[in-house]
């Protein structure tokens, strides 16, 4: 049997091994994503879809000065003409180039709802308007002197710009996300005058390097805000094209009325939703249905067009900065921007350092200038050709006009010009074609005049294109332009502030030294110990705490707000809590009782205390019980973190008590 098959009417069948198909068409899938759809390019910093829509929108003549026009229209159009996909992928990527909190420099002019950063989908595309934005014509501007490729559709009816030519850099401005086969990237916008300043920097200093760069581009800044902790993921990314940038919620606490604290967040990590089923405001309510955070009380969204404020109100005693902390913690308040800086470079993705995408795009730079020298420099020759012809034909004006007038043709004329006065066929031509208000002394001074421009221009132009400096003079110009009229008042949204390492609920909370009471009913505060001063014999004292007749303090001693307290049950189990997690109380207050911050059963109570900062201060705790029972336990033991509801210290029989716990050194 033949391994060849001939099918009627088609070619030929030859069999294959199906691994050697699935990987060699895999392969082919997987680039098409790549360079097709997920990855941007390192020039413009665009997808396909991005610069499809922005190239439609420029050809359909919808400016920043014409009127808005239906989104479906662009949809269409970009469907249609270029981009053979679902309208739906394209009407987001249109929604993107629109939404303020994704793009920092937006480059559609939306009108209508394009979503929120509650994750509200937006309106149907037939609802909604755009227009390109003043800062995409900057993208696109040169695009029709020949400063980059075209080249077909994808039913090759039409030519599309294979890249734009970007005049800004648009790739570190904007930023951009895509997951691909087996590679993705995620780029963090950043601010438009320090990105401009950094390519400058590198044309006033080809030999500048990544820390030269860093002096001007001090981190992304992103189109939410917030603020960045630390500048060493901010190295690593700019170093060597990844890294984790730990992003933070800007919050601030304020004092509301009867006593109590709210924490006030108004600017949220880039990419982070306010509302909606991932929203932080979710996540707080279930922390604290949870019992997670147990600080809070009510949590209201104020949220409005003058900016976001969402209020956090938390209970009487409670700490505010330790709720903050945790909310830090447990939510995405605070969240980590994985930063993996894939581009594509002469269609290959590449991780890229900051100094390369710079390079890059300065290199892709030199390339569009030269290309639109060239382009203006060939339109100018064409027409200082025919500005010649027609001074020729000026200074012989009544011979030309006795020449056309005795031809029998214009082909006869044309070339009788062409032979009597030498002229191209061009010249001789547009001689024919000048209208006879041409041929009055006004308009031969305007000819003069603008050859002589021309000739101006030739010279100027030629000298660019020879000199490479001249060039890049030329490039720092218009990008010092570009930054004078965008980004001049433009100041940094993030913030970034000293590092810290892993959050730890104690953190930005000052040491002090705290008076802790504990009475026998089971009732605990703290209070600072400037609280209590030094009195001189004869002293008559202050009130202290507001306790019932049957009730007395059985527990005083003083501790640091970063130590730690060891409670011992009667139960014979131990819990341990900071002292700063304690209640804050007043001289007077009884405090709160115990039971609402330990899960203690019905039959159990505090029957030791034990504060401490460093477990390895003493060598053993020993416990004795009501039936005689003595015990000795390492204390090192004890510093690890403690399960919620506490472990068991010591086991007990039914009908015996923990009575005492004390450190020793030596037993």
């Amino acid at each position: 049997m033949s391994d060849v098959v001939e099918p009627l009417g088609a070619g030929r069948i030859e069999p294959r091994e199906l691994e050697q198909e699935m990987r060699s068409s895999y392969l082919d899938y997987a680039m098409s994503v790549i360079v097709g759809r997920a990855l941007p390019d390192v020039r413009d910093g665009l997808k396909p879809v991005h610069r499809r829509v922005l190239w439609a929108m420029h050809d359909s003549g919808h400016q920043p000065n014409r009127p808005y026009v239906k989104c479906a229209r662009v949809t269409g159009d970009t469907m249609g003409k270029y981009h053979p996909h679902d309208s739906s992928s394209i009407y987001d990527a249109i929604a993107r180039l629109v939404q303020p909190f994704s793009l920092r420099y937006p480059l559609v002019d939306g009108q209508g709802n394009f979503g929120s950063i509650d994750d509200d989908p937006p309106a149907a595309e037939r609802y909604t308007e755009c227009r390109l934005a003043k800062l995409a014509t900057e993208l696109l501007r040169d695009i029709d002197s020949d400063t980059v490729d075209f080249g077909p559709n994808y039913d090759e009816s039409r030519r599309e710009p294979q890249v734009l030519p970007a005049r800004f850099p648009n790739l570190l401005v904007n930023g951009s996300t895509g997951i691909a086969v087996g590679m993705a990237t995620n780029i963090p916008p950043h601010n438009l005058a320090e990105t401009i300043d950094a390519v400058v920097a590198l044309i006033d200093k080809p030999t500048a390097s990544v820390e030269d760069l860093m002096k001007h581009v001090r981190g992304p800044d992103f189109p939410t805000g917030a603020i960045i902790v630390g500048r060493s993921g901010i190295r690593d990314a700019y170093r060597t094209g990844r890294g984790r940038v730990i992003m933070r919620a800007r919050a601030h606490i304020e004092e509301l009325r009867g006593g109590k604290n709210a924490i006030i967040v108004t600017e949220l990590p880039y990419g982070v939703k306010k509302g909606g089923d991932g929203g932080v405001i979710t996540k707080i309510a279930a922390l604290v249905r949870e019992k997670v955070v147990t600080e809070v009380s009510d949590l209201q969204d104020y949220s409005d067009k003058t900016g976001m404020r969402i209020q956090i109100e938390l209970k009487r005693e409670a700490v505010p900065q330790v709720a903050l902390n945790k909310l830090f913690k447990h939510t995405s308040l605070q969240t980590t921007f994985g930063y993996n800086a894939v581009a594509l470079v002469d269609g290959v993705p590449r991780t890229l350092s900051l100094l390369e995408f710079v390079r890059h795009y300065l290199d892709f730079q030199r390339e569009v200038v030269t290309r639109r020298s060239q382009y203006e420099l060939r339109k100018a020759l064409a027409r200082a050709h025919v500005l010649e012809g027609y001074l020729i034909a000026l200074d012989n004006l009544d011979e030309v006009i006795q020449l056309i007038r005795a031809s029998d043709d214009a082909d006869e004329a044309r070339s009788g010009l062409m032979e009597r006065f030498n002229l191209s066929e061009l010249q001789a031509q547009a001689i024919l074609d000048l209208r006879l208000r041409a041929l009055t002394g006004l308009e031969r001074k305007r000819v003069e005049d603008e050859f002589k421009d021309l000739q101006e221009r030739i010279f100027e132009l030629r000298a660019l294109l020879g000199d490479e400096s001249r060039i890049a003079a030329l490039i720092k110009e218009e990008l010092l332009e570009i930054k004078e009229i965008y980004g001049k008042s433009d100041d940094r949204r993030t913030e970034i502030v000293a590092g810290e390492t892993d959050l730890e609920l104690e953190d930005m909370i000052a040491e002090e030294d705290m008076v802790i009471a504990i009475t026998k009913s089971g009732y605990i505060k703290r209070l600072p110990v400037t609280t209590y001063r030094e009195q001189r014999r004869g002293g008559i004292g202050v009130m202290g705490m507001d306790l019932k007749d049957e009730d007395y303090i059985e527990h005083l001693f003083v501790a640091s707000t970063h130590d730690y307290i060891l409670f011992f049950t009667t139960v014979g189990k131990v819990y341990r809590l900071k002292v700063h997690e304690l209640p804050l109380g007043s001289r007077q207050s009884k405090g709160r009782a115990i039971v609402n911050l330990l899960p203690f059963r019905q039959d159990e109570d505090v029957q030791a205390v034990i504060a401490t900062r460093n477990f390895e201060e003493a060598k053993y705790l020993v416990f004795a019980t009501r039936k005689g029972i003595v015990k000795r336990t390492e204390f090192a033991a004890y510093n690890t973190p403690l399960k919620a509801d506490g472990i068991i210290a010591i086991k007990l029989r039914d009908d015996d008590q923990l009575i005492g716990v004390r450190l020793a050194s030596e037993f």
